[in-house]
Parts: C-alpha cells; structure tokens; sequence
C-alpha cells in the first residue's frame, strides 16, 4: 500500500493542488512564497495534529463563507434557512488522499471498501475540515452576530468605527473554529480519480477514523531550536527538543530493563539495587545528628510519625540531567567531555534527527520492552502498512555536504528493520526544502517544484505543483543531457524567481555587474547558468514545465551558407544565417540572420511561456560627422562596441583584451568592428581571460551592458514585478 498522491484544496494558497509521491522519497522544491511548507502544514493538519485556523482557509474564500452567514443574519424565518452543506463545499479545507492497494491488503481497508465488487487498486478518501453541527453553528452565529450588531447599532452614536464581536462569520470563528469544526471522512469513486471529485448529493462521512490502522504519521518540523551556549539571556531548548531528552524517551519505552525483563537486565537492576541499599545507610548516617536536632525539638512529637530516609534511583532517572550525553574529546578513554549543548547546532541537528527517525522507525515496528513479544513475532502484527515520515527544511544548521548525507541516509535508515525487507509494508518520506545540495542528492523524478501563480483579477496568489517525474522520467538525449548538466553544476533552478542562461565564461562574470549596478534586480533571487547557445535548447522542456521566468543571452554566431556555414562578420543583405542552436531551435526559431537582425522586440518572447531571447543587435556609432552601423559577433565585440571610449583609455592588456584595446583605438569604425571580431574568432582567443583582466585594468560598474543584454534585463524587471508584489505589505495603523 501507499499513497500515489494528494489533492489538496482551499488551504491557505493550495487553492486546487495535486501532488504526486514516489514510492520512497518525494522532495518538495520552488522558490520562496511557492507553497511548499503549505503543503507540509496541509498533510500534519489533516493526518497527524487535526488543528486548524481561520487562516488555513484560502482567505479569498471568506468572502463567500462570510454572505452565506449574511444570509442568516437576514432571514427571520429559520424555516427558510438552507442549512445543507452544499454552499460551503467548494470553499472548506479539504484534502483528497488516494492509496494504491494490492488485493492482498484488502483487509486493512475493510472499513473504506466502496463497493462489493472492489478488490484492490485505487481508493479514495476526502478529508474535510467542515462544520461539525450545521444547526448548533447557525443558532449560536445567530444570536451572538445578531446580539452584537443590534448593540453596537444602539450604542454606536455617530462612531463610524464602532462595533462588538463578531463583525461576521470569520470574526466568529476567529476563536470558535475548533468549536464547531472538525474533519470529516467522505468515499470518493475510485473511477473518477482523474479529476477533483464533487460529492453525491447528501453524502454521508464516514463514523469511524479514516485512516486509523493504515498509516503511521511522524514529523520533524523546521523549528528544532537546539541549545546554543550564547544565547541571549540563558534561553535553552524546550524539554523535548534536545538529544538528551529523545534519548531518555526512547530508552523508557524500548530499552528499560525494569520493562518485560530479562536474564540479561537481572545483573543491572541488582547492582543498582545493591547501590541503593548502601546510599540510603549513607543518608541516614549523614542526616542523623540534623534529625537528631528535630526530635530534640520535640518534633515529630506524639503521634506523628518519625522520619526516614529513601533513595529512589531508576535507570531512566539517571538520564534525567543535560550531561547525560557528551561529546568525548580525545582517544578512548580520554576523561574530557562536553555536555550535549556545548557542541555545534548542525552536529546536534543532524544527529538529533537521524535518531528521531530510528524511533520513529522502532515506533512502528513495536521494537523495545514497552512492546509485548507476542506483537513482533505474530504473522499478522498490530502496526500500520503504511509509514509516512514529513520533514520540514532539514538543512537547518548543515554544512552543504552534511546535507547530502542526511538526505541520502534517511530513507535507508527508516527502512532499516527485517521486517521491511520485503515490500509488505511501506515508507514514504516527504522533505521540504530550500537547499539546492539535497535537491541534487536527489532522484529528479522525486522532485516536486512548487509554482507560484496570480491570476488576473485575483487579489491571492495560489501555487500549482509540477510532477517533475514526467519532465525527467524520459530516456532522450535531450533530457539525459539536462539531467548531467544540472548535476555537474547545481540546482538553483529549483529555487529561483528568475533564471539567465548565457552563453559564455565573460557573460557569466559581468552580468552580475550590470544586474547590481544597472537594475532593481537585486531583490530577486536570479539565478545565471553559463550553458553556451549550442546547448541552452536542451533546457527548453525543464524551462517551460517549471513555468519558470527565463532570459536567455546568446549570440548571433553568423554563417555563410555559400562557404560551408564558415564564421563570418555578420552583416545584413549577405544571405548569412545563424549557427545557434538556441536561436534556430527554440527562440525565435530563426536561422536567417537579416530576419534576425530586423525582428521586433515583441516576437522576441515566447507567446506561451515568460521566456525570451536577447541576441547582439545593430550598434550605431559616429565617425566623424555621420552615424556608421556595425554588426556584433558575440558578447565581446558588442561589449567592447558599446564601450569604445571606456577601452579607448586602457593602456594596458594581454591577450584578447590586448587586441580589443587596438582595435577600440582604431578611428574607423567598420575597421575597428572587423579587427574585433578577427580577434574573437581566432582560435587562441581566451574569452574567460579577457573577463578577468578587464576586472584588474578597471571597475566593470562603469561598463554599460551592450543594448541586447540592456533589453533582456529591463524585461525580465518588468516580469518580476508581479512576483513582489505578491506579498503585500499590510499599512501600518494610523496614529491617534
């Protein structure tokens, strides 16, 4: 059994959101803001804690909620009052679950079966966060609303601002929710699973606990709060969250040996008995002169019973102090040690959660004394079949390798029993995070990107969550190559608000300068992949699938069809063509180089997708009195081009940049173009060095971007303002 994947609605901005889950593990990646941890609070709320706010609902819905209550409050007839379900449906909390069960597990889903006839394969359940009562919330909204609007109508006099609690509906659920509220669980039809379900008129939820008996949820959140000695004002981690804690927790319920004991604990508790014996002598020979004082007092005095003294020592007492775990220091059998909080925040975040998920594991498969025998040899054991294990942002505190290691351990670790070496029963674990370390650990398949979207005319984003299984489950070169790449470089693409894909060593260095210092692009999170234009094609599916924001820098690579599509100084009416692939194949799908060269800025952009292309255009310079045009190769030329005074003034230089000085010297503008791209296309041209000395002989800020890069970046501004305003700041209250 496992889940094959969760529809998620109106939570919070998971309006309508279908996540899919891989059989072992499943990765949730987006950029800031997407949904990701929503997604992750959506699964505890309705799985694991069954707590809820009024802000878990989409908060565009309230608007509906709030004019049926209206209605209510309008209706002086109740027996007018349409108290059914069905307005609030398409507006509630509600999470669709759908499990893949064998026909040999039919047994556990007894109590869920749909119809006679069903022996295995999909189920679903809908979980619905919904009124408990219809009636007892509407007699009790009403009178309390409408109580508290007649009042505040009498006493407002002329106070525009003047009203009681509650204003309306969510005003009253505000601290009511949990009162008349609760989850519910609804059968859906296992042959209409290919889309969001509505309910048969008059469904009736289920009267007992959906998913009790089939899984086991653990959780290990964000907010660990490990123990860190500089502190301010001593603060320390609550008593559950340290490693000293979990470890004692474990200990009383899998290893006390004064639970179920053996011939092996026998030793143990007699050698602590013996040292109790002797410690309570101890006591009373020490207190026996101040006790002594006491009855010379006359205390206790008749009647009264005298005192004595006990120990009470007990092996999980023992651990009940936070030195109990320590860090040794040295060789074996060195006597220095620290205390568990002395060491760093990532040792103890990485080792605390590797140890909760061995309890959570010995947890579910009943492993220690607190369990009967009977439970963990029987054929049919008493634990669920399946086991869903949610981590939130593991990476807190990690080192990027330690990340990687976490994250390739984990499953490993929570399968690690002899009963899970078959596939009777299941574990799935599902991360959040923001690192691009365990995105790359991981199989991309198990990657589920989260989309940020804004609809027109809607006030709240939502988000809409990508399968990537289907953009990396394929076997083409395309999507090897795409695969190799990102795991050779990183995964920022992931996380990202924007991405720039550019075609050499010298773009990947200076964009930067010319994003700092010649745009509001710094507030974005931009990502800049230095693919080259033969290759960025090959991205075009994974782009697109994400949705994601994307410039593409390339260049123009002229070819002479006439001469074997040789390198040639481009130039128009020549019949040339380009020898980019990016251009050819993807945007603007184009080869011809004077169409190129003459195309509108609009057709530029992809009609479908927030992709465009920004290629080296005309460069207008005055020689003497009139205005000559000349026709960039690459980034270099354009570069040295639009900055011509700049390297001009250079006196100094090696190499390529050496010979882009000269040319930039050079009175005539179309010979000074030529010597340029003659130097580019030679073959000892270093492009990267060129980059690098420009950085030594001058500041690059005072570079202005070549007009094509200038383009591209003002679009990209342009689309990312939606993406800051998707979070709108609230205005602060005015002052009296």
């Amino acid at each position: 059994m496992r889940i094959d994947f969760t529809d998620v609605q109106n939570f919070r901005r998971l309006k309508n959101c279908r996540i899919y889950f891989s059989d072992k593990e499943t990765v949730f990646v987006g950029p800031n803001n997407s949904g990701k941890t929503t997604a992750m609070d959506a699964l505890m709320a309705f799985f694991k804690t069954k707590k809820f706010t009024t802000r878990d609902f989409t908060l565009s819905n309230w608007k509906h909620l709030n004019a049926i209550c209206e209605e209510w409050l309008k209706e002086s007839d109740t027996a007018k009052i349409d108290l059914k379900i069905d307005k609030w449906e398409e507006h509630l909390p509600a999470i669709d679950l759908w499990l893949s069960v064998k026909h040999t597990e039919v047994h556990y889903v007894s109590h869920l079966i749909p119809t006679l006839s069903w022996a295995g394969g999909y189920l679903g359940i809908r979980l619905r966060f919904e009124p408990n009562d219809m009636t007892v919330l509407y007699k009790e909204f009403y009178s309390i609303c409408g109580n508290a609007r007649k009042m505040s109508a009498e006493k407002k006099k002329g106070t525009t601002n003047f009203s009681l609690w509650p204003k309306d509906l969510w005003d009253f659920l505000e601290r009511r929710l949990n009162d008349f509220f609760t989850i519910k669980a609804y059968l859906l039809d296992p042959t209409g699973k290919a889309t969001v379900q509505t309910l048969p008129p008059n469904s009736l939820p289920l009267e007992t606990d959906a998913l009790k008996g089939l899984i086991k949820v653990d959780i290990i959140n964000a907010q660990r709060g490990f123990t860190d000695v500089n502190t301010e004002g001593g603060e320390t981690t609550s008593p559950q969250k340290n490693l000293s804690n979990q470890l004692r927790s474990y200990y009383e319920k899998h290893l006390n040996p004064e639970l179920n004991t053996t011939e092996k604990d026998v030793d143990a508790l007699r050698a602590m008995e013996d040292a109790k014996k002797l410690f309570e002598e101890n006591l009373k020979e020490s207190f026996k002169s101040a006790i002594g004082e006491l009855e010379g007092l006359n205390y206790p005095g008749f009647g009264n019973p005298t005192i004595s003294l006990a120990s009470n020592i007990s092996t999980a007492e023992s651990l009940k102090h936070e030195s109990s775990v320590r860090y040794s220091l040295g060789d074996e059998g060195t006597e220095l040690s620290l205390p568990e909080k002395y060491n760093g925040l990532g040792y103890q975040n990485l080792i605390s959660m590797i140890f909760k998920l061995i309890r959570f594991r010995d947890e579910w498969m009943q492993v220690g004394k607190s369990y009967k025998p009977s439970s963990i040899s029987s054929d049919a054991p008493e634990f669920e079949p399946l086991h869903l294990v949610l981590i939130e942002e593991p990476e807190a505190h990690l080192h990027a390798q330690v990340q990687q290691v976490f994250i390739r351990e984990a499953y490993r670790v929570l399968r690690n029993n002899k009963n899970l070496s078959g596939d009777k029963f299941t574990t799935q674990l599902v991360i959040s995070t923001h690192s691009n370390h365990i995105a790359h650990e991981i199989d991309f398949t198990s990657l589920r990107y989260f989309k940020r979207e804004q609809s027109s005319g809607q006030a709240i984003g939502t988000s809409k969550v990508i399968n990537l299984s289907t953009t990396f489950g394929n076997t083409d070169d395309t999507t090897k190559f795409a695969v190799r790449y990102l795991r050779t470089t990183h995964c920022d693409l992931f996380f990202v608000d924007a991405v720039i894909l550019v075609e050499g060593p010298a773009e990947r260095m200076l964009v930067p300068y010319f994003i700092k210092h010649h745009t509001d692009l710094n507030n974005a999170y931009i990502s800049i992949f230095e693919i080259g234009g033969s290759h960025a094609h090959t991205l075009k599916p994974l782009i697109e699938s994400l949705g994601i924001i994307t410039l593409l820098i390339t260049d123009l690579d002229a070819v002479n069809p006439a001469t074997n599509n040789s390198k040639v100084q481009p130039d128009k009416s020549k019949g040339y063509k380009t020898g980019n692939d990016t251009l050819k194949k993807w945007l603007p799908a184009e080869d011809e180089l004077d169409k190129l060269l003459e195309l509108d800025f609009v057709k530029k952009q992809d009609a479908d997708f927030p992709v465009r292309v920004a290629y080296q255009t005309t460069i207008k310079l005055k020689e003497v009195t009139k205005e000559i045009e000349v026709y960039p190769y690459t980034f270099e030329d354009s570069l040295v081009l639009t900055n011509k005074s700049i390297f001009e003034a250079l006196t100094s230089g090696t190499g390529l940049l050496k010979k882009m000085i000269n040319a930039a010297k050079e009175t005539d503008v179309k010979k000074a173009a030529k010597e340029m791209y003659d130097a580019i296309t030679d073959k000892g041209a270093k492009k990267a060095e060129f980059a690098l000395e420009l950085f030594y002989f001058n500041e690059p800020n005072i570079l202005l971007a070549p007009i094509y890069i200038k383009e591209g970046l003002d679009w990209l501004e342009e689309k990312l303002k939606p993406k800051k305003k998707d979070v709108k700041p609230v205005a602060p209250k005015s002052k009296k």
